[in-house]
């Protein structure tokens, strides 16, 4: 039986994540960063991949949960006939983001709330993607039982209740009763170093609680949909490393935007656009050393000549994203093939210049001073984008088909030298103005010329289809939301790309990205359709769309990249940036926030 996705809760550390099933499974955990190999990969394959299991043995307890407050501290409560009890769980959040990993924790706290209840633990320790069996001994005391699992550089000790073999897993039976608190922790460690102290569990959790809440506490929003905000900003900053500043497009790979279908893709890596579109919805709440973080990040990545620039990298601007796939593990709910690595970080997508420069120009407009590299580093950037001008690009759906000279990376070009040009003309900042001119206004004729058909925004030049990425327009500035254009756009976008109700990202019949099978609706897409509605006075149909597209979040506020209507199921890389830093922008236009271009 395959675990929905939307089952799965986040615990964080702002470093790497794991994902918990409403069943009591971690069977996501990467470790140490988010983009090292799995401990538990069971998610993409079955248990013996590895996974955490810890539930009552009885198989007829009823459970619910929430996150504590605005933290990631997960509470499960279960109830028996014989009685109540809670796992708390969570991954400690260090005081210093800047000292160096050495080791990573995730706890599991059993609290006694009333009766007596039994649990089962199953540990199960498959190190770097379930391709290694760890050599695991006991080296604890009858009284503080510690169980060491090595392979490679990586090692774990778990402590808590003993642990016995059983056939490659270790398991345990234990029963707590009112008031009695058991804490089973995993401490990730270099395998050429000591075995680390005990965590001191509850200074760890008052640490992790006051960490989290203290940042909730800072978020800037006060409409009819706060609490989604609120949630879709903490999974933004729980994508955000705590080290580096990179910030990840999601949790996972290779959960699928097809069930049983091969789209499956890593998204645990820094996609510029993405990241750049998350850094704005934070500037716009009020997170502006966050912008600092990034920009400095930003620099080592793009370090050097601009024409070796990608479109992602890694979480501390690494190059090398190769992409291969595991045909070991099985994929969730069949479907093949699981891949790490991600060959896109090879292709030219020419918008992704234009949406770094127009986050680091709100940055700019947010009060974020100039550091001795920062317009140094714009200026490359947009020389970059000056030489690619008439390059066809994979656009920023990463087709895999022929480029294209896609609308919206045109656009995108435009907004390069429109902020370019802002910068010297309202900050005092220096660069060839005439020339930035006329490469403006060269893209605009270009784009009115050939990237309108039938009074329409189109897809690419030469086509009279259209795609969602038109919707990001108006958000840049390029045309106001009111455009006849622009509202033709949308008419067609309803007619042609709706599915149930929901946006699809374009046609996949029309074989533009040349891949095999079909995706569902991609839920920014259709948030980015209610922030349309918004801002051209259609509020009741963009309170309706709102109102639905939350409703698809899991109980604890989480979405994935896509959403399946028909099945009620969620769909792709789980959490998604991309979904909730869209969730946040069509929160902040229903309440008349932000309606100014970015």
């Amino acid at each position: 039986m395959v675990t929905p996705i939307e089952d799965y809760a986040l615990l964080s550390n702002c470093r790497t994540a794991a994902l918990v099933s409403r069943d009591g499974c971690i069977d996501w955990l990467c470790l140490p960063r988010l983009d090292s190999p799995s401990v538990f990969a069971a998610l993409l394959g079955n248990h013996n991949d590895g996974t955490w299991h810890l539930r009552p043995s009885d198989p007829d307890a009823t459970v619910t949960r929430h996150y504590d407050d605005d933290t990631f501290v997960l509470i499960t409560r279960w109830e028996t006939d014989a009685g109540t009890a809670e796992v708390h769980d969570f991954m400690p959040v260090g005081r210093d983001p800047h000292v160096a990993i050495d080791r990573t924790d995730v706890v599991r706290r059993v609290v006694g709330i009333s009766g007596t209840v039994e649990f089962v633990e199953d540990l199960r320790i498959r190190f770097d993607y379930a391709r290694a069996m760890p050599w695991v001994r006991q080296t604890g005391t009858p009284t503080e039982p510690a169980l060491v699992a090595t392979a490679g550089p990586d090692a774990l000790v778990l402590r808590g209740v003993r642990l016995t073999a059983d056939d490659h897993k270790h398991v345990a039976r234990f029963t707590v009763a009112e008031g009695d608190v058991e804490d089973l922790t995993l401490t990730w460690f270099p395998s050429f170093r000591p075995v680390p102290e005990p965590l001191r569990v509850q200074e760890a959790l008052d640490r992790t609680r006051e960490w989290w809440q203290s940042w909730a506490d800072r978020i800037e929003h006060d409409g009819e949909h706060r609490s989604g905000v609120v949630r879709s900003l903490l999974v933004l900053r729980a994508l955000t490393n705590h080290d580096t500043g990179g910030i990840a497009a999601a949790a996972t790979t290779s959960l699928p935007e097809d069930f049983g279908g091969a789209r499956n893709w890593d998204y645990r890596f820094v996609w510029l656009r993405d990241a750049a579109l998350t850094l704005e919805a934070l500037l716009s709440h009020g997170f502006t050393q966050l912008a600092d973080d990034w920009r400095t990040w930003l620099l080592r990545a793009v370090a050097g000549d601009p024409a070796d620039l990608q479109i992602m990298y890694g979480l501390a601007g690494e190059r090398n994203l190769f992409e291969h796939e595991l045909p070991h593990l099985a994929g969730y709910a069949g479907s093949q093939p699981v891949r790490i690595g991600n060959e896109a970080a090879l292709q030219y997508q020419a918008d992704v210049v234009g949406e770094v420069v127009v986050t680091l120009s709100s940055a700019r407009k947010a009060g974020l001073n100039e550091s001795e590299f920062s317009w140094p580093l714009e200026l490359h950037l947009v020389q970059y984008a000056a030489e690619q001008f008439e390059r066809p690009d994979n656009g920023m759906w990463e087709i895999r088909g022929e480029p294209h000279q896609f609308t919206h990376s045109r656009v995108m070009m435009w907004a390069t030298f429109d902020r370019a040009i802002r910068a010297v003309e309202e900050h005092g900042l220096r660069g060839p103005l005439d020339k930035w001119r006329e490469l403006r206004q060269r893209a605009r004729d270009e784009i009115d010329t050939h990237g309108v058909s039938n009074a329409h925004f189109t897809q690419y030049y030469g086509t009279d289809a259209v795609d969602a990425s038109l919707l990001l327009l108006p958000q840049v500035g390029y045309c106001a939301p009111d455009d006849p254009r622009m509202l033709a756009t949308v008419e067609r976008l309803e007619r042609t790309l709706m599915r149930d109700g929901l946006l699809l990202r374009y046609r996949t019949d029309s074989g533009v990205d040349g891949l095999p099978g079909d995706e569902h609706p991609f839920l920014a897409c259709s948030f980015w359709l209610v922030e349309q509605y918004a801002t051209t006075g259609r509020l009741d149909d963009a309170r309706e769309l709102m109102n639905r597209l939350c409703s698809y979040a899991n109980d604890l506020g989480l979405l994935s990249e896509e959403y399946d209507p028909k099945n009620h199921r969620q769909v792709g890389n789980f959490p998604q940036a991309f979904s909730h830093l869209a969730l946040v922008r069509a929160a902040d236009a229903l309440a008349g926030i932000g309606r100014q271009p970015r």
